[in-house]
């Protein structure tokens, strides 16, 4: 079977590509080298990763624009990127609610949303993510769900959020590849766990899905 277009994705066409998408503005990247410089450990887990960055923070914009979604949960702050992608594409009545356990984390994402003008648009709630969310109306009522977080909850997630969703409601999910662990069958730990996520977004007659090789994987699901 042939590998999607058989075009290598070399360095030259990479920044060929991020030459014709958005540019990342002063703020995104101010936290795209915060995150490298002072929390190296955990820059892998960013969006803010210097070459994911550039494609999924205008992605993800792009998503909240096209979907012309209002009210956004995402899973997993991290220093604030996505929040702040996300709430700089939301109309000014339009809100984001983030879920983080780390006050130390999302003090820095609190102060480039002050920074970038969109603090007013963006709810941070600290405390374990699944208790954020089973505290949420138990109505449709999300438009876009972004999930970029502890990956062996990523299906207790999933199922907190889907009925919240509203017909046509788009849930974004990161890091579907992990690493390419999905691919193993053996696979345990972290891989085991996304592995068995994505069968159960596969097998969901609630949604339509497609997987993407975006960074490390993305995933789209749109609500039926």
């Amino acid at each position: 079977m042939a590998k999607g277009n058989g075009t290598p994705l070399t360095e030259e066409l990479y920044a060929y590509m991020l030459g014709h998408n958005p540019s990342l503005d002063p703020v995104q990247r101010m936290l795209v080298e915060v995150t490298h410089t002072r929390l190296p450990l955990l820059a892998g887990k960013q969006v803010a990763e210097e070459q994911a960055a550039e494609e999924q923070g205008p992605l993800l914009a792009f998503l909240v624009r096209l979907t012309g979604a209002r009210r956004i949960v995402e899973v997993g702050t991290l220093t604030g990127l996505s929040a702040l992608s996300m709430a700089q594409a939301l109309p000014p009545d339009g809100t984001l609610l983030t879920c983080d356990v780390s006050e130390e984390r999302t003090r820095r994402a609190r102060a480039a949303w002050a920074k970038a003008e969109v603090a007013d648009r963006i709810e941070l709630r600290i405390a374990p993510a699944l208790e954020t969310l089973r505290g949420l109306p138990a109505e449709p009522h999300i438009d876009m769900a972004f999930i970029d977080a502890d990956k062996d909850d990523y299906g207790a997630y999933w199922d907190e959020l889907v009925p919240r969703m509203r017909p046509g409601g788009l849930l974004v999910v990161d890091d579907v590849f992990c690493h390419g662990g999905v691919t193993d069958p053996d696979a345990t730990g972290c891989a085991a766990a996304v592995r068995d996520f994505n069968a159960q977004v596969k097998a969901d007659e609630r949604v339509d899905s497609v997987m993407l090789p975006v960074a490390d994987g993305l995933t789209l699901a749109r609500r039926r």
